[in-house]
């Protein structure tokens, strides 16, 4: 099957497949046969939990906190090494939680290589709907590890927690949400 033809099947676009192929990470066989085609063999069975690793992710919200994005970066490589995962792909970032404009995770996420995305908190991937996330990598045969699952472990904590901060990322703005959301859940515990 030619590239263009398995790219579009896969839903990817063509120049990232052709990007793929140049960098060699292509999750299957492919071979130039022409000066403008490339043959991709989808018969091999190539499992990307035999050919993938982990990818780390580390986010911070605001450019203060970049002391912090460090130590995260380095807690991650750190648990890596200690588990004995080979690590494919280490990205770190600086920008909100709330929105999708983050290049370096979406990198992370479409990369073929990487079987096992990992972050230390689950709202450094999202403030919202990881859960999203979650099931789209495990329906491509990959999984997401969080290291520290006890933030919040309660379902409905979590999901007032969410809640919380999309309103007061409406009200206050997106950076402070967290704060003003913390603070309103303590609040409220302190009324009960």
């Amino acid at each position: 099957m030619r590239k263009p033809q398995w790219a579009r099947a896969q839903g990817i676009a063509p120049r990232t497949a052709y990007r793929w192929f140049r960098e060699g990470t292509l999750p299957v066989p492919a071979e130039r046969v022409g000066p403008r085609t490339i043959l991709v063999n989808i018969e091999a069975n190539t499992s990307p939990a035999v050919t993938g690793g982990a990818g780390l992710y580390a986010r911070v919200s605001s450019h203060d906190q970049k002391p912090d994005l460090e130590r995260q970066t380095a807690r991650l490589s750190a648990w890596a090494a200690k588990a004995g995962h080979k690590v494919v792909r280490i990205e770190s970032e600086i920008g909100s939680g709330m929105n999708g404009a983050r290049s370096k995770a979406k990198r992370l996420l479409a990369d073929p290589a990487v079987t096992t995305v990992v972050v230390e908190h689950r709202d450094r991937l999202g403030r919202m709907n990881v859960e999203l996330v979650e099931a789209a990598l495990s329906a491509s045969g990959r999984r997401l590890v969080v290291l520290d699952e006890g933030e919040a472990e309660d379902d409905l904590v979590r999901d007032m927690a969410e809640v919380l901060t999309w309103f007061c990322a409406r009200r206050y703005g997106r950076r402070s949400a967290k704060n003003r959301a913390k603070k309103a859940l303590e609040a409220a515990a302190a009324g009960e």
